[in-house]
């Protein structure tokens, strides 16, 4: 299935079957002649010779020891001019040499949920030595299904530490370094010691959030072109249900995240005059449960959306609503689900998109084969299909471009409204700081700047600016990062 669906690169399954023909030559050469015997009887047959001499195929090491008429500088994304080095001596990707662009490279995991285990086994078949992985999740027992990483004994623990532990004792050579928090914790320097970053993240906020902090290590020459040396590639991975795909990201050449937050279909919300007083579906009363029931039940307490004892609560309850209106399908899953807005996961998705993501990372770092120009889609609801595009930059992207957006607004339009235009709008903001080149404007941190800004909240945004003034404004979302908006009034 993998090869077959991600397509879009003739030498894809090479590296897909790397591990398993390995392992075949390896385990051949072992096998005893009795073994080889047709059933136990020497009559029908006999045992069969097999020639443990012959060279590995279908590897990774033939891609990186061979002149290839498709190599990265070839490709319509060229990043790097690919060497082919000798590797007469060794048999697999753990044998590669310490000075090799793979086994030397730094990679980052962002994420040890489905996708993450099979990154970082992918990343141990693959030659690539040292990995970070960080995660801030703990292991539930729901998660035991396809994330094989995890056993029952690990429920409850840090998934990160424990993936860690999996890798480094399975895979002898890897060298797997865990951590375990949220990954705004981390300094941008830690980002930038990586040579690769591989998101395997499950939440839009914080795929933006990594988005805007690795496209803002980048530093700028003089004319205004990206220093190559502090660009680090994204490769960013996402699956939903039986969908998937794989995203190369070049922070400030190609278009980044935020150029496709447009893309991103709303969450689903469920009105609550529905929920409180004519539910007609299981999800309703699911979130009749945890949005009204739950605050009554425990007004000082928020729901711990990964706890399992509150999560079986919100589930007895919402089976108790089902039964008063007589709806059926209400589940643990279904509840788990709509409470953490949970997307159902299949194992099979994760691993092909996986794989199409660790093979751009083997790419980005030793330029064997052309990189993915920009983005692949994987759909296998109702067969195998994948198709390839270049996902364009936006020309003024926040994030990614210097550009000054240009907006007009009426005269009449209060700070606040102004704000919520923002949180709203294509720039989905969600804590906006404002400012001109002389004066703050509004400030949501720290309390004292707040309470001493607020007093514009209502106050028209044509009597405290004027027109053509531009408007620097911070947010969360796009860390790091300020975007400049020039100010025009309706007539």
């Amino acid at each position: 299935a993998c090869v077959t669906a991600c397509h879009y690169v003739p030498v894809y399954a090479l590296c897909c079957t790397t591990i398993s023909c390995e392992m075949q030559v390896e385990t051949m050469g072992k096998r005893s002649a009795s073994d080889m015997s047709s059933n136990g009887d020497d009559a029908e047959g006999e045992a069969m010779d097999i020639d443990t001499t012959l060279e590995p195929r279908a590897s990774l090491l033939t891609l990186l020891s061979r002149p290839s008429p498709f190599a990265n500088e070839t490709g319509a994304l060229p990043i790097g001019e690919f060497e082919p080095v000798s590797f007469s001596k060794f048999t697999t990707t753990a044998d590669l040499p310490e000075a090799s662009a793979l086994s030397s490279a730094r990679v980052l995991v962002v994420g040890a949920g489905g996708l993450g285990c099979e990154l970082l086994k992918d990343l141990s078949m693959s030659g690539i030595r040292n990995v970070d992985v960080i995660d801030l999740d703990t292991i539930d027992v729901t998660n035991l299904n396809r994330q094989f990483l995890f056993r029952q004994k690990d429920v409850g623990e840090s998934k990160a530490k424990v993936a860690a532990a999996c890798i480094n004792q399975r895979c002898p050579w890897m060298n797997v370094t865990p951590h375990h928090g949220m990954i705004q914790d981390k300094d941008p320097s830690f980002y930038a010691s990586f040579n690769c970053i591989i998101s395997g993240l499950d939440n839009v906020q914080a795929r933006r959030w990594l988005n805007a902090t690795v496209c803002g290590l980048v530093q700028l020459d003089e004319d205004g072109d990206p220093d190559p040396s502090t660009i680090v590639p994204i490769v960013d991975g996402g699956t939903e249900g039986f969908s998937g795909q794989a995203r190369v990201i070049l922070p400030r050449i190609t278009s980044c995240f935020e150029c496709s937050l447009d893309a991103f279909p709303p969450q689903t919300s469920y009105p609550l005059c529905t929920i409180a007083e004519t539910p007609r579906r299981p999800e309703h009363c699911i979130a009749y449960a945890y949005v009204l029931q739950w605050p009554k039940e425990f007004p000082d307490r928020k729901l711990d959306t990964d706890s399992p004892d509150d999560m079986k609560w919100v589930y007895e309850r919402a089976v108790e609503r089902a039964n008063k209106f007589d709806i059926s399908g209400v589940t643990y899953m279904l509840t788990m689900g709509v409470v953490k807005n949970i997307i159902p996961a299949v194992a099979s998705t994760n691993a092909i998109i996986a794989a199409a993501c660790v093979h751009e990372v083997t790419k980005l770092l030793s330029y064997y084969s052309q990189q993915l120009n920009t983005y692949m889609m994987y759909m296998g609801t109702t067969g195998i299909h994948s198709h390839t595009f270049v996902y364009e930059r936006k020309e003024d992207c926040p994030v990614c471009t210097e550009a000054v957006r240009k907006m007009t607004i009426s005269k009449t339009m209060t700070l606040n409204e102004f704000m919520q235009t923002l949180k709203d709008g294509d720039l989905q903001l969600s804590s906006p700081s404002i400012a001109t080149s002389s004066k703050t404007l509004y400030m949501p941190k720290p309390p004292a700047l707040e309470k001493a800004t607020r007093k514009n909240l209502d106050i028209a945004l044509s009597a405290l600016v004027s027109a053509g003034e531009q408007l620097t404004v911070t947010d969360p979302s796009i860390q790091g990062l300020s975007l400049n908006i020039s100010i025009a009034f309706e007539n």
